[in-house]
């Protein structure tokens, strides 16, 4: 498998032969819709947003600080990555450049009901911002079996996916299946043997396009340049069985009491999202 770039597809066309089977593309026009699209830059958030700050493990960041550090991170040494901004709480004035946030493709999204406003559901919209050498952390699923929409807006990054099915060669965490234990960037073969059995693939998305990552997909990033890309996720009926599951799993692990809590409200905020659905609210 390959994941491919498209110039132009339709919405049909992209949910029966992207979106409906789970493969993950490359758009390279989808974000021309956004204001921010040629817009942002280093220089651009050192100018507007200088002084706006964020926590990343035991010290503060402010925006001017970030961009100068990627600007001048190396792959022998790189900066901190990611440095992640939720916008609508941190940077709002960022939200009218974002417009329409689901860029005609990534609809229905039952994230942007008032259903799934309220609480922390796993969906959220975020700024994130690299240098050269930068890379995720770990490989991961996204929580709650989001669909994820990555927006690379300034720079480049390079993607490795795996395809479904490959989870056993990945070892998952015991205590954390949504993560691996397998460091792809220099893996320990001995340790983790099935890993060789593993078909990674690997891609380079460029600024103004828009990779889309479907729900349950193996993932990670490495930035090539300087980077700033906004994310964000989406929950529909096709996702919705997993979601619940998590949804389930995860509050378990704090308590039973919440857990039901959670689940109870989760699966009243579907049923209303399927109805509203029924009739084309959400279109």
């Amino acid at each position: 498998m390959q994941v491919q770039k498209v110039d132009n597809i339709s919405y049909k066309d992209f949910m029966k032969e992207f979106y409906e089977p789970g493969i993950p593309l490359v758009f390279k026009n989808a974000s021309k819709v956004w204001k921010a699209n040629g817009l942002f830059s280093p220089d651009w958030f050192r100018e507007n947003f200088s002084n706006r700050f964020i926590q990343k493990g035991d010290k503060t960041y402010t925006m001017r600080e970030i961009m100068d550090l990627v600007e001048t991170s190396t792959e022998s040494k790189p900066a901190p990555y990611p440095f992640i901004f939720n916008i609508p709480s941190k940077l709002p004035e960022l939200l009218p450049l974002l417009e329409p946030l689901n860029l005609n493709y990534a609809t229905p999204n039952w994230l942007e009901t008032k259903w799934f406003k309220k609480g922390k559901w796993g969906g959220v919209t975020e700024l994130f911002i690299g240098g050269p050498g930068g890379k995720f952390p770990y490989l991961h699923l996204d929580f709650y079996h989001m669909n994820a929409w990555i927006n690379q807006l300034h720079g480049e990054k390079r993607f490795t996916v795996f395809p479904r099915g490959q989870e056993e060669l990945l070892y998952p965490k015991a205590d954390d299946p949504w993560r691996s234990d397998v460091n792809i960037f220099n893996p320990d073969y001995e340790k983790f043997p099935k890993y060789r059995e593993a078909t990674p693939i690997e891609f380079t998305v460029g600024p103004g396009e828009t990779l889309f990552i479907p729900f349950g997909t193996w993932h990670t990033a490495y930035s090539l340049t300087a980077t700033i890309s906004v994310a964000f996720d989406q929950l529909n009926r096709k996702n919705y069985p997993e979601f619940m599951n998590d949804v389930w799993a995860f509050n378990k692990r704090q308590s039973k009491t919440k857990a039901v809590a959670k689940y109870g409200y989760a699966w009243l905020a579907g049923q209303s999202c399927k109805i509203g659905e029924a009739l084309g609210a959400y279109k």
